[in-house]
């Protein structure tokens, strides 16, 4: 190859070289360009991100506030739904108390499950002078009735005559008077209450049955279910 021809072989590959460099180099310049377009923002859209970034702040404070007050609200109404839950729970009991109250002074109707006591006098003995001493005494029925009541019966009757906080019992020869009307022997005395517990506090060894069977008093004790006393009309 002659020298001339070789220069000019060298020439066109330096030239294609530069081509191809000048050509990376514009391609770079633009890609900077573009990424450099793209980061640059403009003051309009500077003071609007920092406005945006303020009513963002201000919303979150804003929230924060309403949770605190929401917070405070519902412990307020856990308070007053605690303070009315023992309202209605002493009113309850109130009620409850009032019921029984009515039910001791005989002004409700009452039924339930209890016990009957019988009480008779005793066979007639020859020997005894005196009969008044196995006849059954308003003392013997009071026996059996603040049994009763110290054992927890809710109502007591004598005779189907029900029995109230002022009631009077008067003994007069063989019958006894209730609240002036009289009732003969056998004195049947139903009380409701726990059938066992009343049943129980009765036949306690020593108690009020083996004291009124030594009065030579017979004795008989029934658990009862059903037991329904009406109210007594026409008592304050």
């Amino acid at each position: 190859m002659s020298l001339k021809k070789k220069v000019k072989t060298n020439r066109v590959v330096l030239s294609l070289v530069c081509i191809v460099l000048g050509f990376m180099i514009a391609f770079s310049y633009r890609i900077n360009q573009n990424e450099s377009s793209k980061g640059m923002i403009t003051d309009r859209q500077w003071e609007q991100n920092i406005s945006l970034r303020n009513q963002l702040i201000e919303q979150e404070e804003t929230n924060r506030a309403l949770q605190k007050e929401l917070n405070e609200k519902q412990e307020m109404v856990r308070n007053y739904e605690a303070e009315l839950a023992k309202e209605a729970e002493i009113y309850f009991n109130l009620a409850e108390d009032a019921e029984k109250y009515r039910m001791f002074l005989g002004k409700v109707k009452v039924k339930g499950n209890g016990v009957k006591v019988t009480l008779s006098d005793g066979e007639y003995n020859p020997n005894e002078e005196n009969i008044n001493n196995y006849l059954v005494h308003e003392h013997h029925v009071f026996k059996v009735i603040n049994e009763l009541y110290i054992s927890g019966a809710a109502a007591v009757a004598i005779n189907g005559q029900r029995l109230t906080h002022n009631s009077y019992i008067i003994c007069d020869g063989p019958v006894i008077t209730v609240d002036g009307y009289q009732h003969p022997a056998p004195f049947e005395i139903t009380a409701i209450g726990d059938p066992e517990v009343l049943a129980s506090a009765l036949n306690i060894t020593g108690g009020v049955k083996d004291q009124l069977v030594n009065d030579e008093i017979i004795f008989s004790l029934q658990e009862q279910d059903g037991i329904v006393m009406d109210p007594i009309v026409g008592k304050k």
